[in-house]
Formats: C-alpha cells, sequence, structure tokens
C-alpha cells in the first residue's frame, strides 16, 4: 500500500524527532511488505482476517490521530468506501492467488491513475503517461498466461483471485485520485484510513457472525493483531512521520517499491510459495515501468 502515498500527506516538512525521517520510511515500507505473508500464515478464511485486521488497524489509527479530528462528510465516505475496497479485495486475492499475483496486480493502479486524472483531476495526459500504460498492460497480462487445472480447486480459483487483486487496483488508484482532488487536500489523509476500516468492520462482521470459523488458534490470533496493528496501523503512522519529516516525494516513492519485491519473497521465504515464471516477468515490466515513469515525472516537475 505504499505507492504513491507520499503524495497523500500535505504536511510541512518538521523534524519529528532524532530518527532519521527515512528510516521511518523504510520500515513503513518493510512492514507493508509483510502483508502477504501474515495473511498466508493465518488459516481464517479472508472474511475473518479481513474483520479482525481492520478492526485493530481502525483503533491504531485513531489513537494517533484523533486529535486531527475525525468529522466525516461524504466526500471523505466515498474515499473511504474505496479504501475498503482496496484492503478487501487485496485479502481475498491473497487468499486464493499467490502472493506475487495478488501485490503485482494491485500495484497496476498508475494506469488507472494516469487515465482517469485528466477527466477527473484535469491533469494533461502525457505521452509517456500512454507508454506507462501499454506497459503495464502487457505485464498485466501475463498473469493470465498461467495454465489453468480444472481439476485442481487452488489453480481453478487462481483466475478469481487475479481479477480481486487487479479491483484492488481500481479501487486503489481511485482512492489515490479522490485524496488528490483540492476537495481533500485539507482534510486529515488518516480519516479515510480510520473509516475505510471501520467500513470493513461493518460489512464482515455480519458474514462472518453467520459462518464463524470452527476454532481459531494462537497462531492465527497473532497473525491478525500484527496485520491490524502494525502493518496497517503503526506502518501508517511512521509513514506520515517520515513525509512530514522532509523525505522527498521521488525518494519516499522509489523506496516505496521495495514493498511489491520484498512481499513475494517473504512468502516465499516462510510459507515456500513460488511465483511462476509469468508473474515475475509480469511484475518485473509493472515496476519497471512505474518506477521509470515516477522519476521522469519528477524531474520534468523540477525542470525550468
Amino acid at each position: 500500500m505504499s505507492l504513491w502515498f507520499n503524495n497523500l500527506i500535505m504536511n510541512k516538512p518538521v523534524q519529528t524527532s532524532n530518527f532519521p525521517p527515512m528510516a521511518f520510511i523504510v520500515l513503513a515500507v518493510l512492514l507493508w511488505s509483510t502483508g502477504g505473508l501474515f495473511i498466508k500464515l493465518t488459516t481464517l478464511d479472508a472474511f475473518v482476517v479481513n474483520l479482525g485486521r481492520s478492526l485493530l488497524a481502525a483503533i491504531t489509527v485513531a489513537v494517533f490521530t484523533y486529535k486531527k479530528g475525525l468529522r466525516i462528510d461524504k466526500f471523505t465516505l466515498l474515499s473511504s468506501f474505496l479504501y475498503a475496497g482496496t484492503l478487501t479485495c487485496f485479502v481475498y486475492a491473497n487468499k486464493t492467488t499467490t502472493a506475487a499475483n495478488a501485490i503485482f496486480l494491485q500495484y497496476t493502479a498508475p494506469i488507472y491513475i494516469l487515465i482517469l486524472a485528466p477527466f477527473i483531476l484535469k491533469e494533461k495526459f502525457r505521452f509517456s503517461d500512454l507508454i506507462t500504460v501499454v506497459f503495464c498492460l502487457a505485464g498485466m497480462s501475463l498473469f493470465f498466461l498461467e495454465p489453468q487445472n480444472a481439476a485442481n480447486k487452488l489453480a481453478t480459483n487462481v483466475f478469481w483471485g487475479n481479477v480481486a487483486a487487479l479491483a484492488s487496483g481500481v479501487f486503489f488508484g481511485l482512492y489515490f485520485i479522490l485524496l488528490r482532488h483540492p476537495k481533500s487536500l485539507q482534510r486529515n489523509p488518516a480519516l479515510s484510513v480510520f473509516y475505510g476500516n471501520i467500513l470493513i468492520v461493518l460489512l464482515m462482521f455480519p458474514i462472518v457472525l453467520n459462518n464463524p470459523p470452527a476454532q481459531i488458534g494462537s497462531n492465527d490470533i497473532l497473525a491478525i493483531l500484527f496485520l491490524g496493528i502494525f502493518q496497517i496501523g503503526i506502518a501508517y503512522v511512521l509513514f506520515t512521520n517520515g513525509i512530514a519529516g522532509g523525505v522527498r516525494s521521488l525518494d519516499a516513492s522509489i523506496v516505496g517499491f521495495v514493498e511489491p519485491l520484498l512481499n513475494p519473497v517473504w512468502v516465499f521465504l516462510f510459507v515456500g510459495e513460488t511465483p511462476s515464471v509469468w508473474a515475475i516477468i509480469g511484475g518485473a515490466i509493472i515496476i519497471v515501468a512505474v518506477v521509470f515513469h515516477t522519476i521522469k515525472s519528477s524531474h520534468e516537475k523540477v525542470s525550468p
């Protein structure tokens, strides 16, 4: 979830502590990168994981940001729905497809940002944007070239897991566009994170209540505690502190790309899940295209 988040924080640079601001960014991105691993480690289904993680995340974010105010309006509510969709689809994707597919396909969010921003934010669509979109679409298509075995339930569900991951990217792209909208610039950026997690809790609770888990082990509890408190809540606070401490947007964006690279690595090391060759190639194309576009756009902004 780190991509583009540097642009969401509008605070002026201030030194928050003696701790290097870039260290806050690195720690936040490392925590974000563990999402796939801890979702895989729990035996609970996507609905229970979503419920528990979001409940703890909402509490954590509220504890650290309530002094900025938690007043909600229609615009913030819409942003919160998009944030909730991003997290919900990502959890489902991790439960039904590989961690690599889930994170790389979520990182197609820049496609929708580049396409829709000219219409919603009135930004100019450049030739470099078109090239980036084409390369990302090419990389995205490779994820659906994996062979499907109808006799294997997991393999059959991979397709829908990939679709959920794509939907997560769409929600994330739209969420980011709304947070860059002029109406959002004077709002507390934590509001949509807080209320988005609250919405997930409200939506997941009746589903889980209707079909409660047979048992919840200690590993499940620890995984959900980590996901809610650290992987979302504390990571968000660390990232905002790093940006407020003066880390440049470009630097934060580049460090943010560590997340999709490490996410499948953690899962491979601790779970043994190996991404397909197509996923590796497709993910590499997407990440390289977006990194190149990020650096090029930053240079264009500072050029006379």
